[in-house]
């Protein structure tokens, strides 16, 4: 079994910052990309952010410049550092990982933590 757990939201005022963290665990393999996506009440979600295996990144306009997206492959994490929030950041943030767990590489999501920007 593959999970993805995130922590690392709350409540934050507009301008602050908070740093997400997306731990993968079970019989993984190896893990290729990760990335983060959120999803506000009544819109679709939305991509935010991507890393892969070489660290390479790629940001949503929205986020560029603020958020910073890195990984820690040892301990099979990535992670999101959220600066200059702004109102309408505040949504659910998910997190995914394309892990090959010995068959074949298939794509996992975390729970979603919630992010609330207050003015």
């Amino acid at each position: 079994q593959v999970q993805l757990v995130e922590s690392g939201g709350g409540l934050v005022q507009a301008g602050g910052s908070l740093r997400l963290s997306c731990a993968a665990s079970g019989s993984i393999f190896s893990i290729s990309a990760m990335g983060w996506y959120r999803q506000a009440p009544g819109k679709q979600r939305e991509w935010v952010a991507d890393i892969n295996s070489g660290g390479s990144t790629n940001y949503a306009y929205s986020v560029r410049g603020r958020f910073t997206i890195s990984r820690d492959n040892a301990k099979n994490t990535v992670y999101l550092q959220m600066n200059s929030l702004k109102l309408e950041d505040a949504a659910v943030y998910y997190c995914k990982a394309n892990i090959n767990v010995g068959l074949a590489y298939l794509d996992y999501w975390g729970q979603g933590t919630q992010v609330t920007v207050s003015s």
